[in-house]
């Protein structure tokens, strides 16, 4: 499964990149829900269409076990990914006392439209899933309600109307959905009598800190990264690589302390329509005419119009509740010493990782309370 995860962080981090360039302060996002819904997309795309999705989530470096054949018509490389979701999803759903982590997804396709049998049977066995008929072209509006109450429902009422208002039109035939939703509390949780009002900065060299915070269970963590110069982000951000996330937070580099941990308290939810991103990473043909997408349906004609995202995060003393939702339309760290300071009070990076998969759910920069 680490060749999944590996490509899953590179894909994150070419997504922070482009989103680097705006001008918003907090970033938050789920790489694994978007990656999860584009490998639906995957498993129906042929050709140029599937080489785009594959390049683009670094899907073509995952080694293809030959051993493992996907049951689909197109597999090309993409065969042993198909297979790799199936485990991490039914990793990442197994039940626990520990914390809450669900993740879910579904087709909703136009009832006037026929989907492979084939195809509807991989879906089910790789993305444990199925195509929910709706009428998006009699009643858009129903469906797009439809869809919005399901997203809600799965993320604990966290994702709401995730799409706007009109967002749906009646020649939409297929809307493919993932939610993913966390709860978990710390292993060691904070003291609630020693939260108070600190500053925050907002924005030398690049040295930073790395810190693990398991939760309950220690099936999870949240990792921060943390600059040590209060206006050392921007230097990090550019300094680093997936490469060396993986390196940094991997078991041999990282050691137990008691440290002086001060963490704010805080919530962030952002938005982000990807369409304009994915085409500029390469994923042109999914969004245009070209697009051959013959593996859902027999026939070409089929286009993806959005891809949605929205997520959300809270830390408090107990732990952290996330929950995130996508929608497809048609300079290295010094140790830390023991008992060591380490005090978040200017703008850092943090994600939340299933430890056992090394798969990262969520990332986020925060630099604004």
């Amino acid at each position: 499964m680490n060749s999944l995860s590996e490509a899953n962080t590179k894909f994150m981090f070419d997504l922070f990149q482009q989103f680097r360039k705006s001008q918003k302060n907090n970033t938050f996002y789920s790489p694994i829900s978007i990656t999860t819904a584009l490998g639906m997309v995957l498993l129906g795309a042929k050709d140029n269409t599937a080489q785009q999705i594959n390049k683009v989530l670094h899907f073509d470096q995952v080694p293809e076990n030959t051993t493992e054949k996907a049951a689909t018509h197109h597999v090309d490389r993409s065969g042993n990914v198909h297979h790799q979701f199936q485990k991490l999803l039914t990793e990442l759903n197994k039940s626990t006392d520990a914390y809450e982590l669900k993740i879910a997804n579904k087709l909703f396709g136009e009832k006037t439209f026929q989907f492979l049998q084939e195809y509807l049977d991989a879906i089910k066995k790789f993305y444990q899933t199925s195509v929910e008929s709706v009428d998006f072209a009699k009643a858009p509006e129903e469906s797009r309600k439809k869809i919005n109450s399901w997203v809600e429902s799965q993320t604990n009422e966290k994702i709401k109307n995730l799409f706007p208002d009109r967002s749906i039109g009646n020649d939409t035939t297929l809307v493919l959905v993932n939610a993913i939703y966390f709860k978990g509390q710390w292993q060691n949780k904070f003291n609630k009598e020693n939260t108070k009002e600190e500053n925050f900065w907002p924005n030398k060299d690049v040295q930073a800190k790395v810190l693990e915070i398991p939760y309950k269970g220690r099936d999870l963590s949240m990792i921060v990264l943390l600059p040590n110069e209060i206006n050392g982000l921007q230097k990090l951000e550019e300094k680093l690589t997936a490469e060396k996330l993986l390196e940094w937070t991997s078991l041999q580099n990282m050691r137990e302390a008691h440290v002086d941990l001060h963490l704010p308290r805080f919530k962030v939810e952002e938005s982000y329509d990807l369409k304009d991103t994915l085409r500029n990473m390469g994923m042109v043909d999914l969004f245009n005419g070209d697009a051959d997408l013959s593996g859902m349906t027999g026939s070409r004609g089929l286009t993806v119009s959005k891809v949605l995202h929205r997520a959300f995060v809270e830390v408090t003393e107990e732990g952290a509740e996330a929950a995130a939702a996508t929608a497809v339309v048609t300079g290295f760290t010094s140790p830390l010493l023991t008992n060591e300071e380490f005090h978040c009070n200017h703008p850092f990076l943090f994600f939340i990782r299933q430890n056992k998969t090394n798969s990262i759910l969520f990332f986020g920069r925060f630099s604004s309370p």
